[in-house]
């Protein structure tokens, strides 16, 4: 995958738009660095983000935009997974269909675990003590035994994964693009154990999860957001758009390739309306939610010509870009 978020036009909710922003970019960081980028991966208790950089993750102090450092050797990289309990993150490494296990506290690499092919996306599911990759050309989800580095099995997921979310109560769930569905792991039996529409929602890509209320947020690229019940496995809302939920605000965050970030507020858990579109460079498309400080965290970059036949110019030297968006302070 390439887009943490959604590449959607919003046009068809600029009416709901007009109004004041309450969001605004607060903090910018130039990192620089060559190389695209992909997931944005927040670990709130050290205040860090680990950013995909197609041939290594780049680890980030969000509170300074310091480097500290970087999990090199990386082929194609798209996800990371933090299993503090175990002291080991993992990043995939998708064009040679493996899982890079690093130590999270000195960032060197400790090994490489076998996956599958396109393996993209990478989640860390507490109540199973599990690394669940999500390989989107092979249509599986390999698992990882965290403290030991090892392959335990694949699960075939009978479509193409993209984005995924842990309920922390042994459930894993992931969009599958091709089918427009959502799939339900069984973390500890490591089976699929449902399936649900994401109708109209069609190929949900990014994914976001409210456990309190037991709600999925799938953005689709066709333009809406599907609220899943994932007790009851069905769709019980649909909204234009969305990807990170923070419990707090109880607001939906889609960071969008056009130039914007789309909030969408949680008026009941089965009722949500557009609240705002926050301004941003065009391209940041990839966001990261750190759920203690309420902070999203987007990336972008400044671009060269437009070569013939593709769809955006090279990055320019050393514009590699981190933001924050924060809530604007209420005046009286």
């Amino acid at each position: 995958m390439r887009n943490n978020a959604l590449v959607l036009t919003l046009a068809a909710i600029a009416s709901l738009l007009a109004q004041s922003s309450s969001y605004r970019v607060t903090r910018t960081y130039t990192l620089g660095g060559d190389g695209s980028w992909d997931y944005i991966v927040p670990d709130p208790p050290n205040h860090r983000l680990f950013i995909a950089r197609q041939n290594r993750v780049m680890v980030v102090d969000e509170d300074t935009g310091t480097l500290l450092g970087e999990v090199t050797g990386i082929q194609g990289a798209h996800g990371t997974a933090l299993a503090d309990g175990t002291g080991h993150g993992f990043a995939t490494s998708g064009n040679d269909r493996s899982v890079v296990m690093f130590d999270l506290k000195t960032f060197k690499v400790l090994g490489r675990i076998p996956a599958a092919e396109d393996a993209d996306a990478i989640l860390y599911d507490s109540a199973s003590n599990r690394v669940f990759t999500l390989n989107g050309d092979a249509h599986s989800s390999t698992v990882i035994d965290p403290r030991a580095g090892t392959l335990i099995t694949n699960i075939p997921l009978g479509g193409k994964p993209e984005y995924g979310a842990s309920a922390g109560d042994g459930k894993v769930y992931a969009n599958l693009t091709d089918t427009s569905e959502v799939v339900e792991i069984d973390a500890k039996t490591a089976t699929v154990a449902r399936r649900w529409s994401t109708s109209p929602c069609g190929q949900p890509v990014a994914m976001a999860i409210d456990t309190a209320h037991h709600r999925l947020f799938s953005g689709c690229r066709s333009g809406v957001m599907a609220v899943s019940d994932y007790q009851a496995g069905k769709v019980v809302a649909t909204v234009p758009i969305g990807a990170g939920f923070d419990a707090a605000s109880g607001n939906v965050f889609a960071s969008n390739a056009d130039g914007t970030l789309t909030v969408i507020h949680q008026v009941t858990p089965d009722r949500y309306q557009v609240t705002e579109n926050v301004q941003t460079p065009q391209g940041s498309r990839n966001m990261g939610l750190d759920p203690t400080n309420h902070r999203v965290f987007i990336v972008s970059a400044k671009f060269g010509p437009v070569p013939a036949g593709a769809r955006r110019g090279p990055v320019l030297p050393g514009s590699f870009t981190l933001m924050a968006i924060e809530r604007a302070p209420t005046t009286r």
